[in-house]
Parts: structure tokens; C-alpha cells; sequence
């Protein structure tokens, strides 16, 4: 059963956010999500195996269950009884926030703090994210950190493609990447499509960036870049497939249209187009809160979540015919040019 919080008991949450994260990182460096996860686990076989005072384990997983993470069952008086079990993928979530290689660890280097306290101003235009931040990025520099950071987070998008390779790549030979960053997800595509060539569509500042990664996974022969702006000319042609991957969110609607009408043009008839980002849910928005907070000072990033109906619905007018919904971490759709 699926319990709301009210608005007081979430603001207190809020509130207490740094405590929350030092409970969560101390539970995963102690082991003790490993304990809970498969549960049910006792507090008295936790207390013995971890070496801690059962009152004091009793409190602190009173935290965690606060969170809307941790099932009780307390049969009786002897707290020593009591039961526990995580919720499903407790561990996994914690290992993806507060893990070495997070995305929000990662998302933390960004300069944020030029908005904190100063949010009344920025909403009326009078601050906004003045250095460490271009959007699209100015300089090599600026593009090396911005795909870094964007393939951190591309885990999702990695494993759905991954789940219907299959499907998607038995009857393709070249897919064209549009906006692919740094290769990775290129790269992982080509993992499980021994028969593909992928070509990374980005600007020639990017291009380092790709021949590194193609360097670096094996695949000198298969992988290709071509630089470009598609603000500034035509999608090239001659591929079977093409994918936008966390890419038209950050554009206007006008924009994502004039994207998608490219690709239409650009892909061979009986082609396959590719759109997969986070489309909108509730948590989703939430995951998607630091950038929806930090691009607030940003006018030239729309980042807007749209939902799943938004893409369908332009496919179709484009002229795509076949738009299906694949399931995934983050849905995958696909629509094919008319033969």
C-alpha cells in the first residue's frame, strides 16, 4: 500500500534532508541494507551481527522507516522481535545517490549556490547562473564536463536499449546518433549489435571525446563521429536508424518538432526512429530536481519533462508510421519511416 505523506510530515523531511543522507550512507557502509533488503530481519540478529545497542538500531531504523523505506513488524513489547524488510531496491537506490559514481555527487560540482537564498530574484530575471555553466557549451572544456556528466547518467537509457536490442537493431546497419555526447551509449549499442555501425552526431568539440571512447570499447572500425549543429543545417542521411536520447527535452516544442521533422527527412524509408529521456512521472520530476532548480538561473535550457503522449502524438503527425511504447527504466519509442 502506497502511503502519501502530508504536507507537514514531507516539509519536516525536507527540513531534515542532511540527517536523512547520513543514515542512508552509514546503513549502506555498515552493511546493514544488506541485511534488510532480503529481509524480514530481526532487530536482535541485526544488533548481535553488527555489534550495536538494539535500542539505539531501534531508533535509527525508526529513521529510515520514516522515509517511506523500511516494512515494521513489532508483534510485541520485546523490541528485540521486532521485523524488517526494505523496500524493494533500497540498496540499489542508495548505491546509485550516495555511490562514488552518482549523478548526484556529480551533479553537486555545478554551481547551484549562486541561486541558493537568491531564488525571488532569479524567478524575476535579476540572477541568474553567471560562470561555470554554458548552455549549449562555449569550449572544449565546457563540452569535455557537460557529456561527462550526461553519460553518468545514461545507466537507464543503456539498460532499456539493451533489453530489446533484439528488436530494435536485427534489421539495421547504421544508426545515427544524434546529440550522442561522448559515444558511451553508441558504444553499448554496439555491444549487442555485432551486424551496426554508429555514427555520433555532435559538435566538432565533441569529437575527441567520442574517438576516445571509441578507442576505449573496442570499436575503431564500427563507431564514427560527424560533427555538427543541427540548428544550422540538415541531419546527414544514409541510416536505417536514428535516436535521440536525452535530447529533445532540452529544446522548445517548436524545436523537438523541427528535430523530428529533420529526422523524417534524414532517415531511409522503412527506417527506424528512436526518442528515449525522462518522460514525465512523478518520479521522475523528482530525480530531475536538481536541474529543474539549477536551471532556473539558465534561459537558454528549456529542460522541460514532457509526457510519453507528447512524442507519440508528434511521430504521428510527422508522418511515422508503427509508434509503439517499449518498457524500460526510461520507456523507449520507436516509430518507422513509410517504405
Amino acid at each position: 500500500m502506497t502511503v502519501t505523506l502530508s504536507p507537514r510530515a514531507l516539509m519536516s523531511l525536507l527540513v531534515n534532508g542532511p540527517k536523512a543522507i547520513d543514515v542512508l550512507d552509514t546503513a549502506s557502509e555498515m552493511g546493514l541494507l544488506d541485511a534488510l533488503e532480503p529481509g524480514p530481519a530481526r532487530l536482535d540478529a541485526m544488533a548481535a551481527r553488527f555489534e550495536v545497542l538494539p535500542l539505539r538500531l531501534y531508533k535509527f531504523l525508526d529513521c529510515v522507516e520514516s522515509l517511506g523505506l523500511l516494512i515494521r513488524d513489532e508483534p510485541d513489547d520485546d523490541i528485540g522481535a521486532t521485523s524488517y524488510r526494505a523496500v524493494p531496491g533500497l540498496r540499489d537506490a542508495v548505491d546509485a545517490v550516495l555511490g562514488p559514481g552518482a549523478t548526484e555527487r556529480d551533479r553537486d560540482r555545478y554551481p547551484w549556490r549562486q541561486l541558493h537564498g537568491r531564488l525571488a530574484g532569479s524567478l524575476r530575471g535579476d540572477v541568474s547562473i553567471d560562470d561555470g555553466f554554458a548552455w549549449p557549451p562555449k569550449t572544449a572544456t565546457q563540452s569535455a564536463e557537460f557529456e561527462r556528466s550526461m553519460a553518468l547518467g545514461l545507466g537507464p537509457a543503456i539498460e532499456t536499449v539493451r533489453r530489446h536490442a533484439s528488436r530494435l537493431w536485427s534489421d539495421r546497419h547504421r544508426l545515427l546518433d544524434v546529440g550522442g555526447g561522448d559515444g558511451t551509449l553508441a558504444a553499448h549499442i554496439l555491444d549487442s549489435a555485432p551486424a551496426l555501425r554508429a555514427d555520433v552526431y555532435n559538435l566538432p568539440a565533441v569529437a575527441p571525446l567520442v574517438a576516445a571512447t571509441r578507442a576505449n570499447r573496442g570499436h575503431r572500425d564500427r563507431m564514427g563521429f560527424v560533427g555538427g549543429d543541427f540548428f544550422a543545417e540538415a541531419l546527414p542521411t544514409g541510416y536505417d536508424a536514428l535516436s535521440f536520447v536525452r535530447v529533445l527535452h532540452d529544446w522548445p516544442n517548436a524545436v523537438a518538432r523541427q528535430l523530428v521533422e529533420q529526422a523524417y527527412v534524414a532517415v531511409e524509408p522503412g527506417g527506424l526512429l528512436l526518442i528515449c529521456e525522462e518522460f514525465r512521472t512523478p518520479d521522475r520530476l523528482a530525480m530531475q530536481f536538481f536541474w529543474s532548480y539549477f536551471l532556473i538561473g539558465v534561459d537558454s535550457s528549456v529542460s522541460r519533462l514532457r509526457e510519453v503522449d507528447f512524442y507519440t502524438r508528434l511521430l504521428t503527425e510527422v508522418g511515422f508510421q508503427h509508434v509503439s511504447v517499449l518498457p524500460g527504466p526510461w520507456e523507449l519509442v520507436t516509430a518507422y519511416k513509410p517504405i
